[in-house]
Order: C-alpha cells, then structure tokens, then sequence
C-alpha cells in the first residue's frame, strides 16, 4: 500500500471516528425529573396555558377602565361651497339672504365618567374570576402534562425492558441451537431436535424486531408529548425495575379530591354564575354618570372669529320598565346555577368512582408483582436445571423451550406490574390534582 493510500484511510478513519462522536453527542440522555423540565417549558400545551392566563389579566386591567374617565377630542372643518338663501318680506319686498359662512371650524373636547354603577363594579369581580378561571386551567393542564410525560417515560422503560427479556431468550435460544447442533454432530440428538432448535432461533428473531419498534414507537410518543422535535434524538435513564422499591412500600389510598381541577373549575363557575345573578339584579338600580364637554368655534370668509363653549352635566338614570327582560334573565341565570350543581354532583360521584377504581388498580398491581416475583426465581430455577439436563441428555428440547418460555413470561410479567402500578399512580395523582 503506497504512502498516499495510507493517508487517505487515515483521513477516512479520523472522519469516521468524529462522526461517531458528533451523533453521540446528539442523543439527549434524560431522566424522568429532566424529561419533566423540558416538557413543561417546551409543551405548545404549556404555553397555551400560559398565554391564556396573561391575557386573562390583561382583560382584567382592561375591565377597570370603566372606572376612571373617558376623554375624547374632536375637530371638524366644513368649506361652504353654496351659501343657503333666505327669502324674507322686508316692507313688502321679497329681500334674498345669504346665510352661513365659508369656513366653519369645530372642536371640542369632552370627558365622562360613571359615579354610582352598582352592575358595573360588580362586573369587575366577574372579571376577576375569569382570571382565576385561566389559573386553575393552566395548572391543571401542566398535572395533566406531568402525568402524560411520566406514563409515557415508565412506557419507554417497559419498551426496553421487555427489549431486553426478548433478546435474552434469542441468546438462549442461539446457545441452545449451537448445543444441540454440537450434539446433532455427534449423534446424541436428533435431526428434528436439531430442526427444533433452528427453529425457535427463527421464531424468536421477528420477536426482537418487535421489541426494538416497540422502543421506537414508545421514544416518539415521549419526544411527542415532551414537545420535542421527533428528530431529536434522545435515550432514557433507568430500568422499570427501578420503581419495585416504590411499589413495595406499604401505600395509602388517596381519596382527598380537594385539588381536582375539575371540579375546582366547576366551583369557580357556580361563583361566575352568583356573580352575574348579582349583577343582573343591580341592573334595577338607578345609575349616575358625570360628563362635561368643551366647545371651541370658529366661522368667518377671509376671517375667522372663535366662540369658546362649555358644558358640564350629572345624568341620572333609573330603570322603569324593560318589558321584564331583566326579570327572565335573572331566571335563566339561577336554572343555570341549578343545572351546574346538578353537574358538579355527577362529576363529584365519578370521580370518587374513579379514585377507587385507580385504588384497587394498584393493589392489584401489588399483588400481581409479589406472585411474579415468586414466579420469576422459580422459573430461572426451572430453566438452569433443564439446561444442565439438556446438555447431558436427561431430557428433551421442548422441555427446555417450555422452560425458556415460563421464564420469559413470568420476567415480562414482573415488569408489566411494575408498569401498571407506576401509569395507575400517575394517573390517580393527576385524578386528584396532586403536583
């Protein structure tokens, strides 16, 4: 190899190696706390939340200028281009008259404000409670982030571990084809043991693809819900295995629904909806305004004289008769009170119904681990005896597989109950409002 060729396979090993190391650095390693950080600062879901609350406020400050006075200023200019024409009987004579200027200038100047307005001030406490309103909806879209980010964080773990149980068995199963194909070789196993043992290494092959899409398919979901570019590349820290130590520890039913958003929400809006029976009420009551207003004229043909005006005022207003439209509004509003209370019990009753559910759910899941667990060291037990037996011929390749496939189970099994009491707990503390 000449010394050019030399320094061109350098050159391509060092690109290589660098390239390499660029995509490694491209992965995103998170942990659960660190998934949940991004999603609550990158979610499109989040910043809706967030951006309703301001503008929220922002109607609520807006809502308080009825309070203070209202300016305005105005100016106008007319140019006569026809004079209008009077016609008077002066001495018996018909005398022709014209009337008006050529330039007639017009401004003014004016300011009001309200000074006894009981629908109004309470209107403002209205405002107030939208405020509210948009709060309480963005903390609970940010409960509900929390808990989709974690189901979908223990999915991804689940994902690899179930990843890691299949691969296992497909090493297993090349061990065993290799061990048979050996004893194949040698005349101590059969061509159809020999023929088994290739095929369950086939068999468990499409398995390993499964898993590894599965991987896939659960990494998009978190990145979807993590509000992260479905190009990014990212890996997560742990195993499902993890939260055994969490499962096992002795667990209190929750039943406390004081933080449910949704029915806080439903509070909020029985106090919307007694804030504007209030107001509709005070729509009966007289209202007194104040308004003063200042005139500035001017009219002349070549030249302008100014006539300064000003006028100041107090209206006030007393409601008589609207033909009872006050009176069937204030109706509707308490139907409505009802029909919400109405609602708030059904969702109340629910709820409860749910939050037993959830609690049952993860005692199950208690149980469902404890048996697995038990089933696990068992089966291990089962498989390493039927290997040692298989290798000096004491007993048979289906015993074997039946082994393998009693050990996989039982493994997947213990992680899926590790899973279900994670998702059923993060679902229950997002039930409850719990941050």
């Amino acid at each position: 190899m000449g010394k050019y060729s030399f320094r061109i396979l350098f050159i391509l090993l060092i690109t290589n190696l660098l390239c390499i190391n660029v995509k490694a650095q491209e992965t995103l390693t998170l942990t659960l706390d660190q998934a949940l950080e991004i999603a609550l600062s990158e979610s499109n879901t989040i910043k809706i939340a967030d951006k309703t609350v301001e503008k929220s406020g922002y109607a609520q400050k807006g809502s308080y200028s009825a309070l203070y006075p209202n300016v305005s200023v105005s100016g106008s200019y007319q140019r006569t281009l026809l004079k209008q024409v009077m016609v008077m009987d002066m001495g018996g004579q018909a005398m022709e008259i014209k009337v008006g200027r050529d330039n007639n200038i017009n401004t003014s100047a004016s300011a009001s404000m309200p000074l006894v307005n009981a629908q109004l001030w309470e209107s403002l406490k209205l405002s107030a409670l939208d405020v509210e309103m948009a709060v309480e909806q963005a903390r609970s879209s940010k409960v509900s982030m929390v808990s989709q980010v974690k189901q979908a964080f223990y999915g991804v773990l689940l994902a690899k571990a179930s990843l890691d149980v299949v691969s296992e068995m497909y090493k297993n199963a090349q061990a065993n084809y290799e061990k048979t194909l050996q004893r194949y070789q040698v005349g101590k196993a059969s061509e159809l043991e020999k023929l088994r043992a290739e095929v369950n290494v086939k068999n468990a092959e499409p398995n390993v693809s499964s898993s590894e899409n599965a991987v896939l398919l659960a990494t998009w979901q978190l990145k979807a819900v993590m509000g992260l570019d479905l190009a990014t590349e990212i890996d997560v820290v742990g195993d499902i295995m993890d939260y055994t130590n969490e499962l096992l520890t002795p667990y209190v039913s929750e039943d406390d629904i004081s933080n449910n958003s949704s029915l806080l929400q439903l509070d909020i809006q029985d106090r919307m909806l007694e804030s504007t029976l209030r107001m509709q009420r005070k729509q009966y009551l007289p209202s007194l305004a104040a308004t003063i207003n200042f005139n500035y004229n001017a009219m002349g043909d070549d030249k302008l004289s100014w006539f300064p005006s000003s006028v100041a005022a107090v209206s006030l207003n007393i409601p008589v008769f609207d033909g009872f439209q006050k009176h069937y509004n204030i109706k509707q509003s308490k139907v409505a009170k009802d029909m919400l209370s109405l609602q708030r019990e059904d969702a109340e009753r629910q709820i409860r119904i749910a939050i037993r559910n959830y609690n049952d759910r993860i005692a199950l899941c208690v149980k469902n681990y404890t048996a697995a667990s038990s089933t696990v060291s068992i089966a291990q037990k089962s498989y390493e005896i039927s290997q040692k037996m298989y290798e000096v011929g004491k007993t048979t390749l289906v015993e074997l597989n039946d082994a393998q496939l009693a050990l996989q189970q039982a493994q997947l099994t213990q992680a899926q109950a590790v899973y279900d009491f994670m998702v059923a707990k993060a679902a229950l503390n997002e039930l409850i409002g719990k941050e």
